[in-house]
């Protein structure tokens, strides 16, 4: 296979044992080339910005900018790159928060090495994966997501800006980190909230919070 038609792959982690064994891995198949590897979010959000590579394996807990900006800043500024997070943890605010930045796989480490050129080879073709011992996650938050529309209609009336807004005040974020995080100014979060309060019905910011925080697995 040609160098141009192999899936070009970016991976990012703070340990090199960990980053050097991966891509011993990947570098296996010759479906595959790793065009770069960084440990920290900046180098790494430099780095794929030049590069571009189609898929970006991402390790959540990263120095600096951490994972889930990583995959934020991507999403927003390079979107046909596929990110797959690469993580430890198995709580599901951390899988709900991936998936909600863009996120098109979510794979634990311990699986890692046995389960990443699946994942790859899945979001490459515009697939998503998550690591199988994590499937029912996705089937119970569908589920609670589909009888909260039903109790409020007036999610259904929310633009795709004011719900990456209100699942970000899941997270507890204030107003400027919001901003921060998406691009956008803090007044411009405050009108958003502003609107999401009258079409939810709710009686000021601090019930929309309330709100945000109760139904975080929902959203």
């Amino acid at each position: 296979m040609s160098l141009v038609n192999k899936i070009e792959v970016f991976i990012v982690d703070d340990h090199p044992i960990f980053r050097h064994g991966l891509r011993k891995v990947l570098e296996t198949d010759p479906r595959l080339v790793v065009v770069g590897e960084a440990g920290d979010g900046e180098e790494a959000f430099a780095n794929i910005k030049a590069l571009k590579p189609q898929v970006a394996v991402v390790d959540l807990t990263l120095p600096g900018m951490g994972g889930l900006e990583l995959a934020s800043a991507l999403r927003r500024l390079c979107p046909a790159i596929a990110v797959i997070v690469l993580t430890m943890h198995k709580e599901e605010h951390l899988i709900r928060g991936a998936l909600d930045r863009g996120a098109k796989g979510y794979i634990l480490k311990d699986n890692a090495l046995h389960e990443a050129l699946g994942a790859i080879l899945a979001v490459a073709k515009g697939d998503s994966y998550i690591t199988p011992s994590l499937s029912q996650f996705l089937i119970q938050r569908d589920r609670r997501a589909e009888a909260l529309r039903k109790r409020l209609p007036g999610l259904a009336s929310l633009t795709p800006m004011e719900r990456r807004v209100l699942k970000l005040l899941a997270e507890n974020k204030t107003s400027r980190e919001i901003g921060r995080e998406i691009f956008i100014s803090t007044r411009t979060v405050e009108t958003h909230r502003n609107n999401m309060c009258l079409k939810l019905g709710l009686q000021g910011n601090n019930k929309l919070l309330e709100f945000a925080l109760t139904h975080k697995s929902e959203l």
